[in-house]
């Protein structure tokens, strides 16, 4: 099928794009991640809470064209459910997970496609930690920038086009920015260091201060802080598990059958164990009269 194989490349030049992507913005953030909580791909109504938001806040301009409706049954919905509460964009069950927003709008307000979010869980991961991690970071590193088209920016992907679509959940906050740059003089040596801070308060606003370094005993490095919120509708808890949620939801979409692998796993290494057994015992019993 022309039409699947022309599917398959672009999901695997998105993936290749997001993990290079990925890994320079979080290097060059020098922003750590959050450990994203693990328990909730098991629970079903985390990852069913999180289907609703993926379908609530992210299917308007990012689809998930490798994933079917119909395969929510598997976290415990039934089809009547699903057609009653998350299908917007079509009327068959059987269908993809495709974006609202016809492409070429989406060309013309954002300058390109939003990704697709099929596998964009697998293709975060990095030594950092996993794509799960990166994205629950994500998603919670907002903050208010005027100088960004949105009046948004992210101190894990800095200069992102994405705006912070749970603000009104969440809050506003401003941030830090602090680095250390080296000095050099026109043979490329180091003669000294500078330390740059970037000040964001909770409107957006933008101070920056420089300051030179005594000595050379420092290192160039650069560091986000994030300031606290203010506003949201959420407490910080609430609004964490919420994101917990979506991550689980799209950690599960991007690999559907992933904990059924696992159970499966856990019966076959059980039942390679007993076989070593009687095959010991076979052995043994096989070879006793022969010297």
């Amino acid at each position: 099928d022309p039409e699947m194989k022309k599917r398959i490349l672009e999901s695997l030049a998105a993936l290749v794009l997001a993990c290079a992507v990925g890994s320079a913005s979080a290097a060059e953030a020098s922003f750590a991640l959050d450990p994203f909580p693990t328990d909730k791909l098991t629970q079903q109504a985390s990852l069913q809470n999180g289907a609703k938001l993926f379908v609530n806040y992210c299917l308007n301009c990012h689809g998930a064209a490798m994933m079917r409706y119909n395969r929510l049954t598997d976290i415990g919905l039934t089809e009547d459910q699903i057609k009653k509460s998350l299908m917007f964009t079509t009327d068959r069950v059987g269908d993809q997970m495709k974006v609202a927003m016809p492409a070429e709008r989406a060309k013309e307000w954002f300058g390109a496609n939003p990704a697709d979010l099929s596998v964009i869980a697998r293709a975060r991961s990095s030594g950092a930690g996993s794509g799960s991690d990166w994205l629950f970071t994500y998603l919670r590193s907002y903050f208010r920038d005027a100088t960004r088209p949105t009046g948004w920016n992210n101190a894990l992907f800095e200069n992102v086009g994405m705006p912070h679509v749970f603000w009104e959940l969440q809050g506003t906050r401003g941030a830090s920015l602090e680095e250390i740059r080296e000095v050099k003089d026109d043979n490329g040596k180091v003669t000294g260091f500078v330390r740059n801070v970037v000040n964001f308060d909770s409107s957006g606003a933008r101070t920056e201060t420089q300051e030179q370094l005594e000595g050379t005993n420092h290192h160039a490095s650069r560091h986000w802080t994030l300031g606290p919120l203010e506003g949201g509708s959420m407490s910080q808890a609430e609004f964490d598990s919420q994101v917990g949620d979506l991550v689980a939801y799209i950690t599960y979409m991007s690999d559907p059958t992933a904990q059924k692998r696992q159970r499966l796993g856990v019966w076959v290494l059980l039942f390679l164990g007993v076989f070593t057994v009687f095959a010991w015992m076979l052995n043994r019993a096989y070879w006793k009269d022969i010297k």
